[in-house]
Formats: C-alpha cells, sequence, structure tokens
C-alpha cells in the first residue's frame, strides 16, 4: 500500500488527517496499511472499532463471543435495539462496512482463550483490550509480551477509567500489577454498574493511543498509566517502569507459557446469575 498513491476519493475522505503537522499522507498510508486487533466489542470496543475503521486502519479484526443484550445498549454504542441477540462481532462488522469500504474485516466469532490466542492475534500489528474481566486482559498482556507484539489496556468501572500501552521493551502491565485480585475482591459492571459515557471516553483513547503508535505521531503511553474520574473531571497520568521481578517480563520470569486466570467475565456472569434465579 505504501508504494501506491491515495486515491482521490481516499484524500478526500481522509484530507483532515493528511493536513495535520507531523502525520500527512505518510501517517494515512501507515494506517491503509496497518492491521489491528480488538478484543471485546462492548463499551470500549464500541468507539474504539468505529473510529479505528473511520480513521481508515486497513484491516481490523473483532474478537467477541458474546451476543447483544438489553443491558449493553446503555454504553455499547455499535449497537441498536434491532441488534439484541445478534453476534456482536457480526453487528460490528456491519457498521464498519457501512462506515468505510476501505477497511477490511476479520470476526472471530469466540472469546479469547489459551488455546487460541496466539493464533488470533499472530497476523496483526497492534492490539487492544477492550474486554471487562481480568482474566483476559492478563492472557492478552502475557501473550503480546510473549509475541512482541504492541498493545493498549483499558479499563472502566462506575465513575473511572485506565488505559497504558505496551510496546515491545517497555514495562509491561504485569510491571504494574503483577496478579490479578482474589476474585472475591473484584466488582463487575453488572454488580456495582457503569456510567456509559465513560466507556465512550476511554476507548476514544484507546483508539488515539493505536494511531499513535502505528504512525509514529506523538508519544504513547508507554510505561505510564492515565486515569479518569468522571466525578472531579480529574485526570492522572501515572509514570512506571520495569519490574525487575516481574513475573513475566522481569530477569528471572515465573511465568513461561499461557495461562488463563478463571474470572468470569460480566455477560458470563449475568448469564449464569439469570438461569440460577429461574431454577431457584
Amino acid at each position: 500500500m505504501q508504494d501506491q498513491p491515495l486515491t482521490k476519493e481516499q484524500r478526500r475522505r481522509y484530507d483532515r488527517h493528511i493536513i495535520l503537522d507531523k502525520f500527512g499522507i505518510e501517517g494515512q498510508r501507515r494506517l491503509l496499511d496497518a492491521k489491528v486487533l480488538v478484543v471485546g466489542i462492548g463499551g470500549l470496543g464500541s468507539p474504539i472499532v468505529q473510529y479505528l475503521a473511520a480513521a481508515g486502519v486497513g484491516h481490523l479484526g473483532m474478537v467477541d463471543g458474546d451476543t447483544v443484550s438489553l443491558t449493553n445498549l446503555q454504553r455499547q454504542v455499535i449497537h441498536a435495539t434491532p441488534d439484541i441477540g445478534r453476534p456482536k462481532v457480526e453487528v460490528a462488522e456491519k457498521r464498519v462496512k457501512e462506515l468505510n469500504p476501505d477497511v477490511e474485516t476479520t470476526s472471530h466469532l469466540t472469546f479469547l482463550s489459551e488455546e487460541n490466542a496466539l493464533d488470533i492475534i499472530r497476523d496483526y500489528d497492534f492490539i487492544i483490550d477492550a474486554t471487562d474481566n481480568y482474566a483476559t486482559k492478563y492472557l492478552l498482556n502475557d501473550v503480546c509480551v510473549m509475541q512482541k507484539k504492541a498493545f493498549c489496556v483499558g479499563g472502566i468501572n462506575k465513575y473511572s477509567g485506565q488505559v497504558t500501552t505496551v510496546r515491545p521493551g517497555s514495562p509491561c502491565y504485569r510491571c504494574l500489577f503483577p496478579y490479578p485480585p482474589e476474585e472475591n475482591e473484584v466488582e463487575t459492571c453488572a454488580t456495582v454498574g457503569v456510567l456509559g459515557p465513560i466507556a465512550g471516553i476511554l476507548g476514544t483513547i484507546q483508539a488515539t493511543e493505536a494511531i499513535k503508535h502505528l504512525t509514529g505521531t506523538g508519544e504513547p503511553l508507554y510505561g505510564r498509566l492515565l486515569t479518569f474520574d468522571a466525578l472531579t473531571m480529574q485526570w492522572q497520568t501515572i509514570s512506571f517502569s520495569h519490574d525487575a521481578d516481574c513475573p513475566l517480563c522481569g530477569s528471572k520470569p515465573s511465568i513461561t507459557e499461557l495461562h488463563e486466570y478463571s474470572f468470569m467475565p460480566c455477560h458470563k456472569r449475568e448469564a449464569a446469575e439469570h438461569t440460577k434465579k429461574n431454577n431457584v
């Protein structure tokens, strides 16, 4: 793609990128050449997928084994009421095609697991964690570090959120949080809720981080954790460095193969609680 000139229609579509200082045609070509994988097409994944498609990322992969439910619609804005019951990746793929025919898509109608993670991420340049559970976040961190893939981790809870970006050689998510909390310490969206727009704010930041990394524009959040509190409208950036005792990328790593924790994601917890209630 980089050897091919942009078409007249592409120049028109991406004009506001092309005229940006430090971005230009070269930045747009890099996006058109890029392959980005978004894991989780929910609250965070909704704005991520739409903004990356609009920006002209050449190939978008989407991973999610869930279907759209009514409780999703308060924050998962890529889905609509008529989509209830449909696979989330199917809905997202249709939206991407409507938004930008330049973008090729690959849908993975499955949940990421230790059995499929390596195969799924292998062909992508940048990975985005847009999931709602620690099991997948740590699995994604581990597989990306092992495969030397750049990635962005995001999380939201109640009125707040946080984002960091990792590239080969930078501190990883485990340098900051070596191990997940105990399962009984984990708050879920199904039990404590989340303010809908928080997903849009943090997801849009993750999309921005992907674009910055892929085009070499600005300073992504390598070795920095960005936090946001909507109740006070305060942002904080916390710098962190390599942990020599990191179980994954430290001097004597104890994690040398993929291991998936047993935390239950929100959608599975909701389904299990619904089934239990109806069986009582």
